[in-house]
């Protein structure tokens, strides 16, 4: 992806931008470009080091994490939450946050079980910083700062660590008996009968527990290592439905291969 630098993004007012981090498929920034790809709405991408300190980026908007959306006046988005209203705002269709009231209240309860603070991306950080900062002979080298950044900001711990497994398997059997109940019912969806937010966040958040393949995804072959899950636990709740699920939102609503 050809980023432009935050100095000159900061010249070109008029843009619509969406800070993303660099060289990584991190589950948060697709699927804010998810979002943005089904709305049709375009962007000009601007980078964030993953792990760094990003001190100009924090000057620009106030963060500095990603994804951030950066538009006009408006004070800088970031989270899932804020990034989905603004772009159902920008672009009311095709709808993404169901119209019944019922209907999302669902949607958005089973968004943050998979974007939210301890959701199913939130455990799996700890799960893959628990990988890194848990080797005596890494964890205190200086090619483990960015982990250990990380880990200070997002609350890593021993104990958070620990249970982070168990709420990863949680909500995977959660998602997996939604569909499996929707498929019951003739969806192909999560919720009713239409694409919506939760399709898109489940299908990019799952590179988490297996990502694309490569001809889809070149992520770099250590990170690619990291997300993969091996069997047991919590990997035995995923339902290959979710991987169905997952294959097919890609296949006929989301852009591939992934440019990252």
């Amino acid at each position: 992806m050809d980023y432009l630098p935050i100095e000159a993004a900061k010249q070109r007012t008029d843009e619509l931008f969406l800070v993303l981090t660099a060289g990584v498929p991190g589950p948060w920034g697709e699927a804010a470009k998810g979002l943005f790809h089904v709305k049709g709405i375009s962007y000009t991408p601007v980078a964030q080091e993953g792990g760094g300190e990003n001190v100009e980026l924090r000057e620009w908007t106030g963060r500095e994490n990603a994804p951030i959306v950066v538009c006009g006046d408006d004070p800088p988005r970031t989270g899932w939450a804020e990034i989905l209203h603004f772009v159902e705002r920008l672009a009311p269709a095709p709808r993404l946050i169901p119209a019944d009231p019922s209907e999302r209240v669902l949607m958005l309860g089973l968004c943050h079980e998979i974007c939210g603070e301890d959701g199913f991306g939130w455990n799996r950080r700890m799960m893959l910083l628990d990988q890194v900062l848990t080797v005596p002979e890494f964890a205190d080298s200086p090619a483990a700062a960015p982990a250990r950044l990380l880990g200070s900001r997002y609350g890593y711990g021993a104990e958070a660590a620990a249970a982070a497994p168990g709420r990863v398997g949680e909500i995977l059997r959660t998602l997996s008996e939604r569909l499996r109940a929707q498929r019951d019912r003739g969806s192909r969806f999560f919720i009713g009968d239409a694409l919506t937010a939760l399709d898109i966040h489940w299908a990019v958040f799952a590179a988490l527990l297996s990502p694309l393949p490569e001809k889809q995804c070149a992520m770099p072959k250590f990170l690619r290592g990291q997300y993969e899950l091996g069997e047991g636990e919590p990997r035995g709740s995923a339902d290959p439905i979710l991987f169905e699920h997952r294959d097919a939102i890609y296949r006929d609503f989301l852009q591939l291969p992934l440019d990252f």
